[in-house]
């Protein structure tokens, strides 16, 4: 075999290689992204008594299993955004600290997730948080306040670019998910391959109602760097945890989260 040739066949061998990695990554992109926990999950009040087991109905025709956690006389309600992880079990934490300020909540579980219908994208996220506002605008009867954690960040952003809270709560949010994707996979062109974008720090330029950024000093997912560009495109309150991880418990149920989403309303 001639040399030439021997270099044209290691050419279309490393051709079809790329062409491999690249279409996998494509076509099982979600898969990465979303990493929901299957159910079976608990009920409302298994976790908090008076704790309420609903279902919210999407605009395409989904009915989304979530935890509704009304307290008599809030001075507002809650509607938490959970990250790209896990299931609503995963966030009673945090509903236990927020009632304890006074807060309603809902966690909202997203499709795909816990025992929900669905599978997760960008698109259909959006609806189904939509859906959890229009049923706390319902049921709470007082002022709004989204908060997100992570991807939820950037869904709730969106959300309230069209349907403005009172105030919003963003924990750990990334500039884009191309951004995050980049840092973790380097070796791949993640701009070109996403199907879903995720531009939180577009997005919340264009929020009207106040905003509070709550993040980890040492974030290993989403860089402290990002959250902050976040908060500067929002002209936000900032609350940098000395030390704190991504997935750390300060970011469960610590004082400085809950502080930060007891303390949007004044």
């Amino acid at each position: 075999m001639s040399k030439r040739k021997k270099v044209l066949i290691a050419l279309a061998v490393a051709v079809t290689l790329v062409g491999v990695v690249f279409g996998g990554a494509f076509a099982f992109q979600r898969e990465l992204i979303y990493l929901p926990e299957a159910g079976p999950v608990p009920g409302a009040a298994a976790v908090l008594p008076g704790g309420r087991d609903v279902t919210l109905t999407t605009s395409d025709g989904l009915g989304l299993a979530s935890w509704y956690f009304p307290v008599a006389g809030a001075k507002a309600a809650v509607l938490v955004a959970p990250g790209n992880a896990g299931n609503r079990s995963f966030r009673a934490p945090l509903a236990r600290a927020l009632t304890a300020r006074g807060l309603s909540v809902l966690l909202l579980d997203y499709r795909g997730y816990g025992d929900n219908p669905g599978e997760p994208s960008e698109d259909g996220l959006a609806l189904d948080v939509r859906a959890a506002q229009t049923f706390l605008v319902r049921e709470a009867g007082t002022p709004l306040i989204y908060f997100g954690e992570s991807l939820g960040s950037a869904v709730v952003t969106e959300l309230a670019t069209e349907r403005p809270p009172s105030a919003l709560v963003l924990r750990s949010p990334f500039v884009d998910l191309a951004s995050v994707g980049q840092r973790h996979y380097p070796f791949l062109p993640v701009r070109w391959l996403l199907r879903d974008e995720f531009p939180t720090k577009d997005a919340v330029a264009r929020v009207k109602a106040p905003v509070t950024v709550v993040f980890g000093a040492e974030d290993s997912i989403v860089p402290a760097e990002q959250s902050r560009e976040v908060a500067r495109a929002a002209g936000a309150r900032t609350i940098e945890v000395p030390g704190a991880d991504h997935n750390d418990t300060v970011f469960s149920d610590g004082p400085e989260l809950i502080d930060a989403i007891a303390g949007a309303i004044r």
